[in-house]
């Protein structure tokens, strides 16, 4: 499967942003999803994920009550809504999808997006 995201950019703390995650390629329902953050000179962490129904949603700590993963199977289509922005979320973005079950670890996902720039002002 082919993973694009969009929707990052530049934002003022405590502002908004949706970013998405358009599939192609293999049967894009039939996989889980996830996002993904790297600041520069740090590791790929666990944002939030989604389940291939999207029954099931998946949040790190730091985005549980901030951050919404959905998924419209329709349409190929991943988002997060990412509302309260803080400038310790500024990073690049990546959606990744895996075709077996939801996991923590960025090294354990197949197909991975290129990424989209967030940066968050102060």
């Amino acid at each position: 499967v082919q993973l694009v995201e969009s929707g990052g950019g530049l934002v003022q703390t405590g502002g908004s942003l949706e970013l998405s995650c358009v599939g192609s390629g293999r049967i894009f329902k039939d996989y889980q999803i996830g996002w993904f953050r790297q600041a520069p000179g740090k590791d790929r962490d666990f944002v939030a994920a989604i389940s291939w129904s999207g029954a099931s949603q998946y949040y790190a700590d730091g985005a549980k009550g901030r951050f919404t993963i959905t998924r419209d199977n329709a349409k190929n289509t991943v988002y997060l809504q990412m509302n309260n922005l803080q400038p310790e979320d500024t990073a690049v973005y990546y959606c990744a999808g895996d075709g077996t079950v939801i996991k923590y670890d960025a090294s354990e996902w197949d197909y991975w997006g290129q990424g989209t720039l967030v940066t968050v002002s102060s």
